[in-house]
């Protein structure tokens, strides 16, 4: 499988992973490792309310070092674009990483993110020296809007937050996929299940970024590892070019035209 590069990064792995939820520090950990993950994202915001990390982010990093995994905090409970830019800031002085997944929500129903103040932050944080991982919906306008404000990445959703409903709009992505054929473009939110991400990354998108459906498994360690082959599997048949589907029967072993042997 080849490489991924973002910002100047080169990744092996093209599943990046959220770690709210799991049922204990050492399972989020064993997550990690056994996801074959190098991006693990964390919400400033949630550690916060939390009344600090209390060794959580040490935890991460410890898990994150063998594979030489960045971290990506994100704006996640953001609801302005001002607030957004705040708490990046924060974050880049805390973690000490110009990365940042950018959060914006404009609906409270559906966690819908704000395309207007997801752009306004874009902006000003890729002026202010940040790597800019926006969560956007998949709409093609506002996708060249981010880049327009300097994104080199962007992470449409498959479905809302949480959800598990996968990919609910496939014309959507494969409209942003065709023409946006150079931008690293990373499906995040809404996915439930390993097939759901072997999918996105058939259809050519270049990573997938989960939380739920590892954390809140019977198993994560196991689900973790379920969605690492799924994604694996994904981009290696995208790689060699997936079948694409006809309105007819077409037999698989025509023999109209050609000598056979009877004895």
């Amino acid at each position: 499988m080849s490489d991924l590069t973002v910002y100047g990064t080169k990744l092996q792995s093209r599943f990046f992973l959220g770690t709210a939820g799991y049922p204990s520090p050492q399972v989020l950990a064993d997550s990690i490792a056994t996801s074959g993950t190098q991006v693990v994202t964390v919400g400033l915001k949630r550690t916060l309310a939390a009344g600090g990390d209390n060794g959580f982010i040490d935890m991460i990093r410890a898990a994150m070092q063998e594979r030489g995994a960045r971290l990506l905090p994100n704006t996640a409970g953001c609801r302005t674009a001002r607030e957004a830019i705040t708490l990046a800031h924060m974050a880049r002085e805390l973690y000490g990483t110009p990365w940042i997944k950018l959060e914006v929500v404009g609906d409270e129903h559906t966690l819908q993110p704000d395309p207007w103040g997801t752009v306004e932050a874009a902006a000003q944080l890729t002026n202010d020296g940040f790597s800019v991982f926006p969560y956007c919906t998949d709409d093609l306008v506002t996708c060249q809007r981010l880049l327009d404000a300097g994104c080199e990445v962007l992470m449409p959703w498959g479905a809302p937050i949480g959800s598990g409903q996968g990919l609910i709009n496939p014309f959507a992505l494969r409209t942003l996929r065709a023409r946006l054929p150079g931008v690293p473009l990373v499906v995040d939110a809404g996915i439930g299940a390993p097939s759901h991400a072997a999918a996105a990354l058939e259809l050519g998108f270049d990573a997938v970024l989960l939380n739920s459906a590892v954390s809140q498994a019977v198993d994560p360690v196991r689900m973790a590892r379920a969605f690492g082959l799924a994604v694996e599997a994904g981009r290696a048949a995208f790689e060699a070019g997936v079948m694409a589907p006809q309105d007819m029967a077409v037999a698989s072993t025509p023999v109209s035209g050609h000598p056979f042997l009877i004895d």
